[in-house]
């Protein structure tokens, strides 16, 4: 099944479990953006020294970068039969930037997926989470701050996606097994 997928959602949601996931199911692999800086990084690539000088700067990876990274990575073999993408687009420039790079080789994105979850639940997870990880920094503030800015910079591409027709939004609350196949009806 040829799939061009993007989901999205809250910190805390699950979609680093779900794209692991949905990529099994649907026989695509799942590219998150992290993923692909520390590959670049690792490797020593020319848009990984790059990104790297910004983000030693603690600075972000300006989109062009992003973009660059991005386009390399979906024109690989694998994600010729479709992907899943986390983490990318996360501004309006770059969801033009996506298209523009679909359009060059035919394809466009088929679905977007926003996990969907209720904010209290989603900051008891991640206070769990930073608890278990031993990650001091994550205080509830900090947590509540990150799905405020979260909320702000995805509105705008939730919008953009519905007026297209491609958004579908789902409960990413409650059983994995069943969260997995709320999505997958979802894109059927």
């Amino acid at each position: 099944m040829s799939s061009r997928i993007i989901l999205i959602g809250p910190p805390g949601a699950g979609k680093g479990t779900q794209a692991a996931r949905l990529s099994e199911a649907l026989g695509i692999p799942a590219i998150s953006t992290g993923d692909i800086f520390r590959a670049n990084v690792k490797g020593e690539t020319e848009l990984g020294k790059l990104a790297k000088r910004y983000m030693d700067a603690g600075e972000y990876v300006p989109d062009e970068v992003t973009n660059s990274m991005v386009a390399d990575r979906l024109a690989q073999d694998d994600a010729a039969v479709g992907f899943l993408l986390d983490g990318y687009p996360r501004t309006s420039a770059q969801v033009d930037e996506l298209d523009r790079i679909l359009a060059a080789e035919d394809t466009a994105i088929e679905h977007v997926v926003e996990l969907t979850a209720d904010t209290d639940e989603v900051v008891a997870r991640l206070l769990a989470r930073a608890q278990t990880e031993g990650r001091s920094d994550d205080s509830e503030d900090v947590i509540r701050h990150r799905l405020d800015v979260y909320e702000e910079q995805t509105q705008p591409l939730t919008d953009i996606y519905r007026s297209r027709g491609l958004l579908r939004q789902v409960d990413g609350l409650g059983d994995v097994d069943d969260i997995t196949e709320r999505i997958l009806s979802s894109i059927r």
